[in-house]
């Protein structure tokens, strides 16, 4: 009897864990929706966004809209039409051409998130004295970003976005979000604006 009723309770904390588990996947959904919702990517977003991690730390401003993005900072300017990333480096006067992975999207665009957080992650919902904190964990670990935690604000804006990539975590600050009109052409690099930059195409 003892046997049968300790595994009643067993099998019922199973369920209550279950449960809580899927209520708190479900929340942190709804929190990155809403998140997600803010933001005007049919015409475009406009931030401010700092950058830290091991040996990095830098600041700049960032314009996205669909799936592209154009980030500066003071020694690069980056360009992403949705398939093809250049990287200009100022102090070589060289452009980089790459197919970018998901990882090296986000460590420039901490937008990456509105699409990643959809498929291929578990999450959980967590409150914490700055906000509501979703953490993603990747289902498969051999994914490019294995683990982030995403912070959102009391008005349903992104503070925060701290990743785990192969290469250590990176934090990601936002600041000064606003709405905008951005040209297609933004997200290109043109090669007349940058005459004697040597282009090197790592594709």
């Amino acid at each position: 009897m003892k046997k049968i009723l300790t595994i009643i309770v067993l099998m019922a904390m199973a369920v209550i864990t279950s449960t809580a588990a899927n209520d708190s996947s479900s929340a942190a959904k709804k929190t990155l929706d809403k998140a997600a919702a803010k933001f005007n990517i049919k015409s475009g977003t406009t931030a401010n966004f700092t950058i830290t991690g091991d040996k990095i730390k830098q600041s700049g401003t960032i314009s996205i809209k669909k799936n592209m993005f154009q980030a500066s900072t003071p020694s690069t300017i980056v360009w992403y039409n949705g398939k093809t990333q250049w990287t200009y480096v100022k102090k070589n006067d060289e452009v980089n051409v790459s197919t970018p992975n998901a990882a090296k999207q986000a460590s420039m665009n901490p937008y990456t998130f509105l699409t990643l957080y959809k498929k291929g992650y578990d999450m959980e919902l967590q409150q914490t004295a700055s906000g509501k904190q979703v953490h993603l964990k990747a289902q498969n670990q051999k994914s490019s970003i294995k683990e982030a935690y995403i912070l959102v604000d009391a008005n349903s804006d992104i503070k925060e976005v701290k990743m785990r990539q192969s290469s250590g975590w990176i934090t990601i600050s936002i600041s000064n979000v606003k709405s905008s009109n951005l040209s297609d052409a933004l997200f290109t690099f043109n090669a007349k604006d940058y005459p004697k930059a040597e282009v090197i195409d790592l594709r």
